[in-house]
This record gives C-alpha cells, structure tokens and sequence, in this order.
C-alpha cells in the first residue's frame, strides 16, 4: 500500500497556515488539477485525477478543526477512517466539496442541492496598454478593441443546423451532471457525454459548429484616470471571457504602461529630470527655465553651483490617483563642460586658469580637501 504524503505537503502550505491560507491554496489546485479540465483516457488526465483527490483529502481534513486537530497530534492515524468507526469520520466533507466547487465554478447544486447544469465563470481577459506620462497624469478616454461573442445568425444561437433541434442527454437526463461514487461518499461530476449541458446536438450548425455563438470584435470605451502609474491595473467588469451555460462572464484587466519619457522619470508622484548649464552660468548665477508638465518654470541658479546640485519645485510633480496633493519635481544640475574650443577661447581659458591659480584656494570649494585627502593616502 502506498505512503500518504503529508497533508501540507499535498497543499504546498506550512504547519502553522491559516485557515483562509488553506483555503486558498486548495482553489488554487483544484483549479488545476479538476476532472472537468483534464478531461480523456491518457496518463496525463488519470495523473490530474489522482492529485485532485489527494488534495480533496488533504482539504477536507485541514479544513476541519477538530480533523486538523487530530492530524497535527496523530498524524494520518488520528484521521483514518477504520480507525475512528468508519465512513462517519467523512461527516460534512460534502457540504465542503459543495462550497468550494460553488466558488471556483460557479456550479449550481453542488452536493445534491437541486441538481441542475452545470454552470461556469467567464474567464478573466488581460490587455496591456501603453499611455504616455502626460497622458497618465491628465488622464484619458480609450478605445479598446477585444473579442466578443455574439449569437449565431445561422441557427439563432441554438447550436443546431437549421430545422433541426437539441435532445436531451441520454446519459445525464438533461441534469448536466452524473453521480460518482468514490469510496464512502457519492459527488457529482460533468457528465462526460455533453459536458454539463443537458444537451446533445446531433446535427450541428455549419456556421457556428455547434456553439451557437461566433467571436467577434467590439469596441469598448474606457476611461484612463488621471494619476495612473506604471503597473496599475483598471477593472472592466463583464468584459472577459463569456460563461458557460449561462454563467456570468469574466472581467477585463487592462495593466498600464507608461512609455519612457525623453526629460522626466517618474517615481511615485514625483518627479526627476536633469537640468545641464554652462560653467558660466554656475559661476555666475542667474534665472533658468525649466520644463514642467504644465509649461515653464524659473529657478534662480545662485553663483558657484557645482553639477548634482538639486532644486525642488513643490506641486509640479503629478496627483496621484489616491493622492490628495501633487507630488514635486526634482530638477538635478549637471555642469557641462564646452567642447570644440576655438584658439581664442583657448587662450581666454587658461588666462583664466592661471588667475585661479593665483587666487589659491579660495576658487576650489572642493580642491584643498581633495589635496588633503590625497597627501594622507600616498602617505604624504
């Protein structure tokens, strides 16, 4: 008889998780690993069979406190059934299986609650965007094209060809399920032969193949919100996927974008660019222009700005979209040094260097320090 594997183990979750914790980890499995969506006769499937009912045993008995209880203290003989006076030990795992699968699926009637079809969610459609940094902090109205699905002309959205109709499952009686029996308990799976319809179309439509419904493109409107960052995601309820036999459809997620700008870089509601002056300017002083977002602004450069000088003007950043106040722009300094000099200005250089020179080190902020810090490296 084989080894069970540790019921955390099974779940992928630690000792200590907690409740919701367990439950988590158990959609996420059963998503996965459900007979409805590895459905055949090879190897693949009857592994995906297997694990999911390893992770149903493992969530049935973490997900009851005194079963969990029991595990933690005896391990898997606290909670064998033949050991604890049969299939009682099982009491409740159907209104759980019922509960969780009514989550994930959506289904109706899970655990003999009335039966009926099978019902399932849309799935969730994913769409990135690209907007610019001025479009992402004045906001924007999009167009967006995505897939639809629209009733077949053809067959008027029945699924079958012209003059001719749907029957009812043979095999599920039109329920759209089929009882299975594993073990001590009974659960109630897709049935195989319409895949949870109720129905069987002998003489399907030509146009649609049967679905009843064509994908098609539409057009839909959506509002960009002033302050968007990078990474932000904006819902479009009922935008997704469409369900199936009637079972809502999923959303639409559109994640933003932001386009590398050529002056600013965004960081939360602020901004950064970087400000290059001539030497002159730094060592003289005087008004620049600086660009912001909404136009031009001044800043008063003071006499004998050295490059990585920083200056911040309050409120030109961006409104975030939970903020209450415009973040601030951060201009940096860089001093840029003249290239291609004529012989002249040569010349006026080093009359110049010469001058600076003679000043000593009063011309240099930085220079007597550096000479300092260099003598007591070499030693000197």
């Amino acid at each position: 008889m084989a080894t069970k594997r540790d019921f955390y183990e099974v779940l992928g979750v630690a000792k200590n998780a907690t409740d919701e914790d367990i439950k988590k980890a158990y959609r996420k499995l059963a998503m996965k690993y459900h007979p409805d969506r590895n459905q055949g006769e090879d190897a693949k499937a009857k592994e995906a069979e297997a694990k999911f009912k390893e992770i149903k045993e493992a969530y049935e008995m973490l997900s009851d406190a005194q079963k969990r209880a029991a595990y933690d203290q005896h391990g898997h003989a606290g909670v064998d059934p033949n050991m604890r006076g049969g299939a009682e030990g099982f009491g409740g795992f159907g209104d759980a299986f019922g509960d969780i699968f009514g989550d994930i699926f959506g289904g109706q009637g899970r655990g003999g609650r009335g039966g009926g079809r099978q019902v399932f969610r849309g799935a969730d459609l994913s769409y990135a965007m690209e907007i610019t940094l001025e479009e992402a902090a004045n906001g924007k109205d999009s167009q967006l094209r995505i897939p639809s699905w629209d009733a077949c002309d053809t067959c008027s959205g029945t699924g079958a060809k012209p003059g001719t109709s749907a029957k009812t499952c043979s095999t599920c009686h039109g329920q759209g399920q089929v009882q299975m029996r594993q073990g001590f308990f009974s659960v109630q799976q897709t049935c195989p032969n319409c895949r949870g319809t109720g129905k069987i179309i002998p003489d399907p439509c030509g146009t649609c193949h049967g679905q009843g419904r064509l994908k098609k493109q539409k057009t839909l409107e959506v509002k960009i919100p002033a302050g968007i960052d990078d990474g932000m995601r904006i819902r479009s309820a009922g935008n997704g996927e469409p369900g199936t036999n009637g079972g809502p459809p999923g959303d639409l997620f559109i994640e933003i974008r932001l386009k590398k700008h050529s002056i600013f870089e965004r960081d939360g509601d602020d901004l950064h660019c970087a400000v290059p002056i001539s030497f002159t300017k730094a060592a003289l002083g005087g008004e620049i222009d600086v660009p912001t977002l909404g136009g031009k602004a001044a800043i008063d450069i003071p006499e004998g700005t050295q490059t990585g000088k920083q200056f911040r003007l309050r409120g030109k950043g961006i409104k975030g979209v939970r903020g209450s106040y415009p973040g601030d722009l951060y201009c940096h300094i860089t001093v840029e040094t003249p290239v291609k000099l004529t012989e002249h200005q040569r010349k006026l250089l080093k009359e110049f260097d010469e001058s600076l020179t003679k000043g000593g080190g009063k011309h240099q902020p930085s220079g007597e320090s550096w000479t300092d810090k260099l003598k007591g490296f070499f030693g000197g």
